[in-house]
């Protein structure tokens, strides 16, 4: 599973980093993620505002810190 966490390094990027490693950790899933701070690479996935979440390449949180109850229900759907 790839996933990456788009976003400058705001506290709000970081809290989703944060409640994405929780996540992973109580389902049990091995995973690393990439932090994409490049603007430019930002942009590529097509969103106005961060932090965002992908997972293998699909955009599934933008403009929010998504919990980590809505992040598990986000990762089950891969696994």
């Amino acid at each position: 599973m790839e996933i990456k966490i788009l976003g400058k390094g705001c506290p709000k990027c970081k809290a989703l980093e944060q409640n994405t490693r929780e996540a992973l950790k109580e389902l049990g899933i091995t995973a690393d993620i990439e932090k994409v701070q490049d603007i430019n690479k930002i942009l590529e996935y097509d969103i106005m505002f961060t932090p965002g979440l992908v997972v293998n390449g699909e955009v599934k949180v933008a403009g929010k810190v998504a919990s980590k109850d809505e992040i598990k229900e986000i990762l089950q759907q891969y696994v």
